[in-house]
């Protein structure tokens, strides 16, 4: 597993055991989307800020990635759908772990969603996923959600079960939704012998944002994977560095807002 280690290294502070990601998969499904749109300058802004790891599909990370600016992980997305299926909770694998070691990546993710109605092939392709990353030392961060018809995305119950599976699979690392309270997603941090991560949503105002990430982290999360309550900040630098200082040092939020404004 050394060949792991070495690549988490890049992804995880070895100080704090936690993890600022931020995800720019979002063009594939939603397409030329704000914050997007030069990609070359963004990924340096929250490499600036402090993000240990940047989430890219396969041909995006050619446009920037390392070639200027403060350096930052790489993770390559795997999994992919648009916003013009009629079902965008079904993904399929658009990439694959040796690819994403000839791009140099440090971890590769894959999307899940328990309870859409292709989830016994996400399940699957899941599996596969597991073997190659193993046979080649690669990390996997499995975003994992509980989604489809009826299904609550917040439940503890649903978010538990996401969080099982992930770890029941062989991921390394899991990106799920937070349930909102720090006593329900405790119970789910704690049962699991896998860092959790959790998901930044439809985008809030900073503070708002800030004061989930830090009631999520006291409670057992092993770090955020913000994109677009990132990305697409006025000052994204800026941001993700008022983020860093909350999830690596424990910082208050009203506090670094109020010494970056």
């Amino acid at each position: 597993m050394i060949g792991k280690e070495i690549r988490l290294e890049r992804i995880i502070d070895r100080n704090t055991g936690r993890a600022v990601i931020v995800p720019m998969d979002h063009g594939f499904t939603l397409g030329q989307i704000d914050g997007l749109l030069d990609m070359r300058k963004i990924i340096a802004e929250v490499g600036e800020g402090g993000a240990n790891a940047i989430v890219l599909h396969k041909g995006m990370v050619k446009g920037g990635h390392r070639r200027h600016g403060r350096d930052i992980g790489l993770i390559v997305h795997l999994s992919g759908s648009t916003s013009m299926n009629p079902d965008p909770n079904d993904k399929v694998l658009v990439c694959t772990v040796e690819e994403a070691v000839a791009l140099g990546a440090d971890a590769v993710s894959i999307h899940i969603n328990l309870g859409a109605p292709n989830e016994s092939r996400m399940i699957e392709s899941a599996g596969a996923v597991v073997r190659d990353c193993n046979r080649w030392g690669m990390p996997l961060l499995a975003m994992i959600y509980p989604r489809g018809s009826g299904v609550d995305p917040h439940s503890p119950t649903a978010i538990g079960h996401c969080v099982r599976v992930g770890e029941e699979l062989g991921a390394d690392l899991i990106k799920t939704n937070y349930t909102g309270d720090p006593v329900t997603f405790r119970k789910i941090a704690a049962s699991s012998s896998v860092p959790v991560l959790i998901a930044g949503g439809e985008k809030g105002g900073d503070l708002e944002t800030l004061n989930t990430i830090r009631d999520a982290i006291a409670a057992g999360a092993s770090g955020v994977c913000l994109g677009r309550n990132a990305f697409q900040r006025d000052d994204p630098r800026e941001f993700v560095h008022a983020l860093c200082r909350v999830v690596h040092e424990g910082a208050e939020p009203a506090q670094v807002l109020e010494r970056s404004g």
